[in-house]
């Protein structure tokens, strides 16, 4: 088990070389990346299987082994092609369940539900919940398209149906809410009233 503890900062700002694997990160889909949503998971919008390093997560049977009971919104302050580069990095130490590309809302899924991924920075709330990152930089609405919202929304909406996690702000929380995480994402320019709008419009 995967003991709570601080690990190296994901973060890094915005290069040249970054904004071009953004770029390279749109490029079409090989049906080696695309998979169909698996059964069992009613009302998920198309997600692709992008596996983490298991060195990243802990392997678990939730929500068996632990409940889970909330959503946990980041955000990446990489792209989406380097965010997936340091989930399969297995010094990297930290990966969350999916990822949200920010242009198209394309969604990878790097951990898989049952298993508890090292999201939060903190061991009790990765137990019990899932992590979504999104592509973007805090201080960058820009990043925040209605593809991303919405995606995202549909993601999350799919989430708590399927573990009859109420759709609150008390159970979608953003990782500056997770309690002793040195993190601010998602920022004050993550819309939540219009996210929330659509996680509970969601059907």
């Amino acid at each position: 088990m995967e003991p709570d503890r601080h690990h190296p900062a994901r973060r890094r700002l915005l290069t040249g070389a970054a904004a071009l694997a953004a770029a390279t990160a749109l490029a079409p889909l090989t049906t080696a990346t695309a998979r169909a949503t698996p059964s069992g998971t009613a009302g998920y919008p198309p997600v692709h299987w992008t596996p983490a390093s298991t060195s990243n997560y802990t392997a678990a049977n939730r929500p068996t082994q632990y409940s889970i009971e909330c959503v946990v919104v980041h955000v990446t302050q990489e792209t989406y092609a380097d965010t997936i580069k340091l989930f399969q990095d297995p010094g990297h130490k930290a990966a969350a369940h999916y990822v949200v590309r920010s242009a198209d809302g394309y969604i990878g899924q790097c951990v898989r539900e049952k298993d508890v991924a090292w999201h939060a920075g903190n061991w009790d709330y990765n137990t019990r919940s899932i992590g979504i990152e999104h592509e973007g930089w805090v201080d960058d609405p820009t990043w925040f398209t209605d593809a991303l919202y919405e995606q995202s929304a549909l993601l999350t909406a799919a989430i708590c149906d399927r573990f009859k996690i109420p759709k609150d702000r008390a159970h979608i929380i953003g990782h500056v809410e997770v309690p002793g995480a040195d993190h601010t994402d998602p920022g004050q320019f993550w819309d939540w009233a219009h996210y929330m709008e659509l996680v509970t419009a969601a059907r």
